[in-house]
């Protein structure tokens, strides 16, 4: 079990977590199994999430990925070079949807100068209050980030250990950002944001990417996340 910031619930070996940035690979919820690996609960119901390279290598997030819609969207915000670096289907279960804590994108993925990453968020389905949407800090993408994760040496006992020093974030601060099925959030990489438990019988299936504007920009060698020979970051105009 890998808990990360106690945000991303992932299921599995370091190796399998930490090499899946240019293949398809399933996590699941945290509390699913047993001690003997057994489901607790039916298999399709236990998912977490699906990443990281399904908009590589999978049909429909591909064309959904690089869609004209997205790169003109792209274009219009000013983006020169940009290149995906991960994608995720995010399933929220109902009920075990695992909380996503306060964070910042660019804790995980971290560029030099900062400012460089952006989300692409779809609701695939409803986000509301109850099933778990998100929740933003309005403004917070303004102050820097003061904590990383990064690869642990070889030889630790975890395969990421963090950087640096987590702030304390007021839920006061928070306001909530329901959508209908088929809407687009984008993230800032700085901006503060989290998402409550699923305690509700309604899933919320989300298909999210990153792009990095690779223009001038350093790809920290710390992230957990690299491209490889057999995956360099795609192009977001190809």
């Amino acid at each position: 079990m890998l808990s990360l910031l106690g945000s991303y619930p992932w299921q599995g070996s370091s190796d399998y977590f930490l090499t899946s940035g240019d293949k398809i690979r399933f996590f699941f919820e945290k509390g699913v199994l047993d001690k003997k690996g057994n489901f607790l609960i039916p298999k399709e119901k236990s998912i977490s999430k699906i990443g990281h390279a399904l908009h590589a290598y999978d049909p429909v997030f591909k064309q959904i990925t690089h869609s004209s819609k997205v790169q003109e969207l792209g274009r219009k915000l000013g983006l020169e070079r940009p290149v995906v670096v991960q994608s995720m289907y995010i399933f929220k279960q109902p009920g075990i949807g695992g909380e996503v804590t306060p964070h910042q994108d660019a804790t995980f993925l971290h560029t030099e100068p900062l400012g460089r990453i952006l989300g692409f968020w779809i609701a695939l389905e409803d986000a509301t209050q109850e099933n778990g949407c998100l929740w933003f800090i309005p403004g917070s993408h303004t102050n820097g980030i003061t904590r990383r994760m990064v690869r642990a040496p070889s030889g630790a006992s975890t395969c990421v250990e963090f950087v640096g020093s987590e702030p304390a974030y007021d839920d006061s601060q928070f306001i909530p950002l329901p959508i209908k099925k088929g809407g687009l959030i984008l993230i800032h990489g700085e901006v503060v944001h989290k998402s409550e438990l699923n305690s509700s019988e309604f899933s919320r299936h989300a298909f999210t990417f990153h792009v990095m504007e690779a223009k001038g920009t350093t790809w920290s060698k710390e992230n957990w996340l690299q491209p490889t020979p057999e995956l360099p970051f795609p192009s977001l105009y190809t």
